[in-house]
């Protein structure tokens, strides 16, 4: 009985210690601090991202490629740090771009309030303010993060999902950072919009196992037409495609009926598919009105930007995205 109280003391503490750093991320974390903060960041967000709405995917890919390793901390920005090679070099992050959007953003904050507004807070707010600028949801983002001093291309490369992992392995890269079923299916969503280089999904079209070396599960039309019209040979790194043909500007549901159709871009897309508890939830986004998604996606957005945030004294507010504090 003593083992078991003291076991529930640490468990306290622990919900206790949670709990305090949760309360740090908090909404208008920057009122007193920072007022004008989130609205420099969405002005700028409103007047450019019209002209290059193709950001707008790029951002929200590199918030999420951010989260999934050492947590919401802005690592993903960071060139070497220690001698260390960063997480940009890593496999999935080297066709990440917009990161000197990201620096002009950080100056203007910078000169309204030098060294209180993190990296992390303004990378996270980019990418929703990107998505409602295309017309897609709004959700919360709760602020306060800090910056990391730490990135590691072999962190990124082992905790990122990849376009040709299967379901098993991106349903435990997402319980690994406290994401479930239903967060894989809606955060996969944002792949309504967008586009993908050719090495992403080529090895469906070339070195597979179906005829002609076509991957069996994909729609055989599909193949055919992105075969003769995209990725034209197995070594074209440079080619890209819609990952929505047709609507890849429009923040639509249209990615999901693709899946149904087996015309998923990637491996990992359709992968979706062959999991009856994702079926499932794909099935039930079509048959809802396109809030609902909206609605869905957002809950999941909000619950991904708190991925083991530093708050309070941890990390530090970055003078320069790109590099830690001197």
């Amino acid at each position: 009985m003593a083992g078991t109280g003291f076991l529930g003391i640490i468990v306290i503490g622990l919900l206790a210690f949670l709990g305090s750093t949760q309360a740090q991320l908090q909404m208008n974390f920057y009122a007193k601090s920072c007022p004008k903060a989130e609205k420099i960041v969405s002005d700028y967000v409103k007047e450019h991202i019209p002209n290059a709405p193709s950001l707008a995917a790029t951002f929200i890919r590199m918030h999420f490629h951010d989260c999934f390793v050492r947590g919401c901390d802005a690592s993903v920005l960071l060139n070497s740090t220690s001698g260390q090679s960063p997480e940009k070099n890593a496999v999935p992050n080297q066709t990440l771009r917009g990161f000197d959007f990201i620096d002009r953003v950080k100056s203007l904050v910078e000169a309204a309030c030098p060294a209180i507004v993190s990296c992390a807070d303004i990378l996270t707010l980019i990418a929703r303010d990107s998505i409602v600028t295309i017309g897609g949801p709004f959700w919360r983002v709760p602020t306060g993060r800090r910056d990391g001093v730490v990135s590691n291309v072999t962190e990124a490369n082992n905790n990122i999902p990849g376009p040709f992992s299967n379901f098993t392995t991106l349903l435990r890269l997402f319980n690994n950072q406290g994401l479930n079923t239903t967060d894989l299916v809606l955060l996969s969503g944002a792949h309504t919009i967008g586009l993908a280089h050719c090495p992403a999904f080529s090895r469906r079209l070339y070195n597979s196992t179906g005829p002609g070396g076509v991957d069996p599960t994909l729609d055989s039309e599909y193949a055919a037409n992105l075969k003769a019209n995209k990725c034209k040979t197995p070594n074209d790194n440079t080619t890209k495609s819609e990952m929505d043909p047709g609507s890849r500007n429009t923040f639509d549901l249209s990615y999901y009926t693709l899946l149904t159709k087996r015309r998923g871009l990637f491996q990992s897309d359709a992968a979706l598919t062959t999991d009856s508890t994702s079926l499932a939830l794909i099935n039930q986004l079509l048959s809802s009105p396109l809030s609902f998604f909206y609605a869905e996606f957002s809950k999941s957005m909000e619950k991904m930007g708190r991925i083991n945030v530093k708050t309070g004294s941890e990390g530090e507010i970055r003078k320069q995205c790109a590099f830690v504090n001197s």
